[in-house]
């Protein structure tokens, strides 16, 4: 949804399962072990990160420690974020294969014959073995944030906005995006990184103040009723804009509030 104090209008597209740990090789859903925070240091390329269930991150535990089983929805978004900050990935999403040259956690999968980088050792998992990411992995996960800005830059043409002043990230999986990370991978349009918030069940809460307060059921139902809805799939530059929008963190939009968490050679690629 996007409005002022003039206009609501709304649009709703299909991100895929892959923010959920579907279809991608050790994706799984938020439990013990799986990995909830990545960050990736940019010299060195050393992965460092926290699993659900413990509060130590992998520099200050043991290997054996980790248990790491797998990557859940917000961890997801932290890894194509820090791949890209990190210059892992150049901005079309593919590996740097010239910053990775010889590095150990970059390599060629024996039986797949793809490139992959490992995020876990072995020995620091509760599966016995290596758990990485694939350039399969990557893209399904740029169609999804694609997908999202797509919608959301649509809407502000319809709106005829240049910026948004403001992100609001509704549902239970919004309180665990990283705000900062969520914008370096353009999961929507540049914004001042104060002016975005997760607000929880926002749905839930809409619920409780509409069965509390009558006049809030009021307001509900005038908003219900004059919002305009967007179908993004006969919207004829929604492919263009989708297109643009997997490139990270996006192929010509500018993103400003960036500079000084981006490197600049990064981020004007």
């Amino acid at each position: 949804v996007l409005g002022n104090r003039h206009k609501l209008i709304s649009s709703s597209c299909a991100t895929g399962p892959a923010l959920e740990g579907a279809q991608i090789a050790f994706g799984m859903r938020a439990a013990p072990g799986a990995m909830e925070r990545i960050e990736i240091d940019p010299e060195t390329k050393e992965v460092d990160y926290k699993v659900i269930g413990r509060e130590a991150w992998r520099k200050y535990s043991e290997p054996k420690e980790m248990k790491a089983k797998g990557i859940c929805g917000s961890g997801i978004l932290d890894l194509l974020a820090e791949l890209y900050r990190s210059g892992v990935v150049v901005k079309s999403g593919v590996f740097n294969k010239k910053a990775l040259e010889g590095h150990e956690r970059f390599r060629t999968n024996p039986d797949t014959k793809q490139p992959e980088f490992v995020l876990a050792w072995a020995a620091e998992s509760s599966i016995d073995k290596d758990i990485v990411v694939t350039q399969k992995d990557i893209r399904q996960i740029q169609l999804a944030k694609g997908a999202l800005y797509a919608g959301c830059k649509l809407m502000v043409k319809r709106m005829g906005l240049e910026k948004v002043d403001k992100v609001k990230i509704a549902g239970a999986f919004g309180t665990h995006v990283d705000r900062t990370k969520a914008l370096v991978m353009g999961l929507f349009p540049d914004c001042e990184i104060e002016m975005i918030e997760s607000v929880g069940n926002a749905a839930g809460d809409g619920c409780r103040a509409a069965l509390l307060n009558v006049k809030k059921r009021v307001e509900a139902n005038w908003c219900s009723r004059n919002v305009e809805y967007i179908e993004l799939t006969v919207e004829g530059s929604f492919q263009e804009d989708f297109v643009e929008a997997m490139q990270l963190p996006h192929m010509t939009d500018k993103f400003p509030h960036l500079k000084g968490i981006v490197p600049d050679e990064i981020l004007n690629q």
